[in-house]
């Protein structure tokens, strides 16, 4: 029995429509093969209807877009040696950024949608609105509407967009690309590996295949007479009701009349195993594993530095480069347990480098005055950062760091006279 399957092609820039049918040519199984020779391309749609995929870039998208996106400035230090980096909270930015993008869409769905098309489309793209030189919106673009023309040449190239009719100059937009060597436009997951995720696809339509006839076998019936065109009519009407998975779950044969039972295609034999390797494949694709840190590193990691270095080059002024810089806060999601938290807590104070203070920071805990102390060993000694003394509490002295110092300069200077 042949199957019948409807093929959806998109064009860029074109609603899903109906191809053409499928219809007594080949079987499924056949079209797995078809599908690779003829070298259809999927659309996002239907690249979405693969669990796997529509998994792995929900939950990528999902935690990039729950992640806030702090701006921060570097400053000189007042001795002029080095820099200290400070929060910028009070920018109009970061509140677009994070809660209202001034779009139909909120922050949260507004980084969830550039990060989805930066996995499966061109790349992701928003429009910066402008009052002056402050931002007034962030408005999400849908890739179907993005053109361009580029300029290729060796070294100084140059592109424009395009946007519903209307020429937009490069950095009026936020440009989230994957794989870009033109800065314009990016290559997607489904562009780069559209073999192995048609194959997912036309075998997740198979498996559905299977599930409306019921599951029942291939095959083909052998008369020992001749069929009149009656009988022929009711046997094609009884048999279409056994494999519409109905009610109507038995066939009766008539004197002559016998089913022969087709092989088993290489197919259907191996279903749920191939089910199983193209979702750890799809997976892979993505760097998704079962090590939540190792997922963050190599596939979380790499779209928060894009998704910085995307906004540090539009939403900042020229003037305020190199000395601002967009930064996701990731300390929530690589949060620990309290357990392990506690013990590097013990170790970061028994090496010195971190206050009770600093810690109870870490936990959301209000500062306890006295409480910015280091451990310097040697007995317990105990420097204060914030006054700049070490006190030694076996014998109660006080020492103030600037005093030793000057001190020490004065003996440097007695040495070299003498």
């Amino acid at each position: 029995m042949a199957f019948s399957l409807r093929l959806f092609r998109k064009r860029d820039g074109e609603d899903r429509g109906e191809g053409k049918t499928l219809g007594d040519e080949g079987t499924v199984s056949d079209i797995l093969l078809q599908t690779i020779l003829r070298g259809d391309r999927i659309s996002k749609a239907q690249a979405l209807s693969i669990p796997a995929v529509e998994s792995d870039v929900d939950f990528l998208s999902s935690m990039v877009a729950s992640m806030p996106v702090k701006l921060y400035k570097k400053k000189k230090k007042d001795d002029g040696d080095g820099y200290i980096v400070e929060e910028v909270e009070n920018d109009t930015r970061v509140r677009l950024l994070n809660l209202d993008t001034g779009d139909t869409l909120d922050a949260y769905q507004f980084k969830k949608a550039l990060v989805a098309d930066y996995l499966l489309d061109k790349g992701g793209y928003a429009y910066i609105k402008k009052i002056g030189n402050e931002v007034d919106g962030l408005y999400y673009i849908d890739p179907v509407y993005v053109s361009y023309i580029y300029t290729e040449a060796p070294i100084f190239k140059t592109y424009k967009f395009f946007v519903g009719g209307n020429e937009y100059q490069p950095f009026e937009l936020i440009k989230l690309l994957r794989n870009t060597k033109t800065g314009c436009y990016g290559v997607g997951i489904i562009e780069e590996l559209n073999d192995a995720l048609d194959t997912a696809l036309r075998t997740q339509l198979y498996q559905l295949g299977l599930v409306k006839t019921g599951g029942n076998k291939r095959g083909f019936l052998k008369s020992e007479r001749r069929l009149g065109n009656e009988e022929i009519a009711l046997l094609k009407k009884a048999w279409a009701n056994l494999y519409a998975n109905n009610t109507e779950s038995v066939v009766v044969l008539n004197q002559g009349i016998d089913f022969k039972e087709a092989s088993n295609t290489s197919v259907e034999m191996q279903l749920n195993e191939s089910i199983k390797t193209l979702g750890d494949q799809i997976d892979k694709i993505f760097h998704i594993t079962d090590d939540f840190f190792d997922t963050f590193k190599f596939a979380i990691y790499p779209i928060l530095r894009a998704f910085e270095t995307a906004l540090n080059c539009t939403l900042l002024l020229e003037k305020e480069k190199g000395k601002y810089f967009f930064s996701f806060d990731v300390k929530e999601i690589l949060r620990a347990t309290p357990k392990e938290r506690y013990e590097a807590y013990r170790i970061a104070k028994e090496c010195g480098f971190m206050t009770k203070n600093e810690m109870r920071q870490r936990e959301d805990m209000n500062e306890i005055e006295g409480l910015d102390v280091i451990d310097m060993g040697l007995g317990a000694v105990l420097y204060n950062v914030k006054t700049q003394t070490y006190y030694t509490p076996n014998t109660g002295s006080k020492e103030d760091l600037k005093e030793l110092e000057e001190e020490s300069i004065i003996d440097n200077n007695n040495l070299t006279e003498v």
